[in-house]
């Protein structure tokens, strides 16, 4: 191919979010793995180069987000590379939007049948009657920032005595926030890919080191604290009702192209639907390409097949 005719791809990474270091790592090994005969890559901050990336939107073909949380995975970035005409990769704002709010990606599994752990929703402004709390949920519980990814601010709570805490410090990402039943079991999780015909990948087991009480930022990003299994151990029903949970929660949310949906396999058997990632880590080693690469998609070939769809869907 020439570099006239490359593909001219803007490569966002960066951003302001609390998941800023993950999306720059991954950014280095997408535009590694990127074969340069095929693309012309220029990456923007959107941090501070949104201007430049407004200017330059005529020149360029597609963009790859590789933004994580707040103004990348929530559907802001998808409005203005929609309204500067510029196709990429993956869900629009009301998918991304949907199913970066926990609440409503929790109202949603409830709407589609899929199960979810119980759960309340707290703003900012409410009491907080931790009894309350616990009377309703049990324990142990999780406490989570409604709008961040990554488990960023995320607390797990094994005595009513530290569940205040935990929820306080949750506030200090979010203005909302969700306290959920923890439930014993097997974190797996589980990717689609596919535009008219979804395909599901294979499902990941995810053990965190013994360190971990569960799968947090730490154990998820520190080299070495968490194995992953891939196809994951368990039993072939288990692992087709978790693929057919993944694609209910893909559609449900109106996502496109590609999503991960992390989920418990409880010790009772059932299947519970925790979140939906609508951009999933992508480094070589991270989950989606993992069961891609189980599926035959190398890493290369899978970032290939992301940015085929995204500038097939342009009109």
């Amino acid at each position: 191919m020439s570099e006239k005719n490359k593909i001219q791809l803007a490569l966002l990474c960066g951003g302001r979010s609390a998941e800023r270091d993950v999306s720059l790592a991954g950014a280095k090994e997408v535009e590694k793995a990127l074969d340069p005969g095929r693309y012309d890559i220029r990456c923007y901050d959107p941090a501070k180069d949104l201007a430049r990336l407004v200017r330059d939107a005529p020149r360029l073909d597609v963009a790859f987000i590789l933004l994580h949380g707040r103004y990348g995975e929530d559907g802001t970035i998808q409005g203005l590379l929609d309204l500067i005409g510029l196709p990429y990769q993956g869900s629009g704002v009301l998918g991304s939007a949907l199913a970066m709010d926990k609440q409503l990606a929790k109202i949603i599994y409830q709407e589609a049948g899929i199960p979810t752990p119980p759960w309340i929703n707290l703003l900012k402004s409410d009491k907080v009657y931790t009894k309350k709390i616990v009377d309703y949920l049990g324990i142990p519980l999780i406490v989570k920032p409604c709008s961040q990814g990554s488990s960023v601010g995320i607390r797990k709570v094994l005595d009513e005595n530290e569940l205040y805490s935990a929820i306080k410090e949750a506030f200090q990402w979010d203005i909302r926030v969700i306290v959920e039943s923890f439930i014993e079991g097997k974190d797996i999780t589980v990717g689609i890919m596919g535009l008219e015909e979804l395909l599901p990948l294979p499902v990941v087991e995810i053990i965190p080191g013994s360190s971990y009480s569960f799968f947090d930022y730490d154990a998820k990003y520190l080299p070495g604290a968490t194995e992953e299994i891939c196809p994951a151990d368990i039993s072939k029903q288990a692992s087709e009702t978790a693929k057919a949970m993944a694609v209910a929660a893909h559609k449900a949310l109106h996502l496109r192209a590609y999503s991960r949906t992390d989920m418990i396999l409880s010790d009772t058997g059932t299947i519970f639907a925790l979140e939906t990632n609508t951009i999933p880590g992508m480094t070589s080693t991270s989950l989606f390409p993992q069961a891609a690469e189980a599926a035959g998609v190398s890493f290369s070939k899978l970032l290939d097949k992301l940015i085929d769809m995204a500038l097939s869907e342009t009109v």
